[in-house]
């Protein structure tokens, strides 16, 4: 059960995403950006964490994941003072920041990608 509410949920995040992209005349960048912003302000009113019990992977993943994820961070690092609700969202998303950077700059080294016109 946990693999298909994993699919349904973080289907159901993609398709909303989709759907924004298509329906409305939003790019995918700024499509990209309130997704993450929904993640945040869902973990804010503790909404995103019951999607995180259900799906684990399937509500982590996406971007309302990474968003979820600084949210998470800089509350907990809230109880412990100014500097650390600052810095706590970084430090809880810097694996997944590392990643990203490392495989992007990793396949633009092997495909060379050139600018669109």
């Amino acid at each position: 059960m946990e693999y298909l509410y994993a699919f349904l949920i973080g289907g159901a995040i993609c398709v909303i995403g989709q759907i924004l992209m298509d329906a409305t005349k939003l790019t995918a960048p700024r499509v990209l950006v309130i997704l993450v912003i929904a993640g945040a302000l869902l973990q804010a009113f503790n909404l995103y964490e019951p999607l995180v019990e259900i799906a684990a992977t399937g509500a982590r993943v996406p971007l309302p994941g990474f968003g979820y994820n600084l949210a998470k961070g800089a509350m907990e690092g809230a109880q412990q003072g100014l500097l650390s609700a600052i810095t706590g969202g970084v430090k809880a998303a810097a694996g997944g920041i590392t990643i990203a950077i490392g495989w992007g700059y990793l396949i633009a080294i092997i495909f060379n990608p050139r600018s669109v016109r």
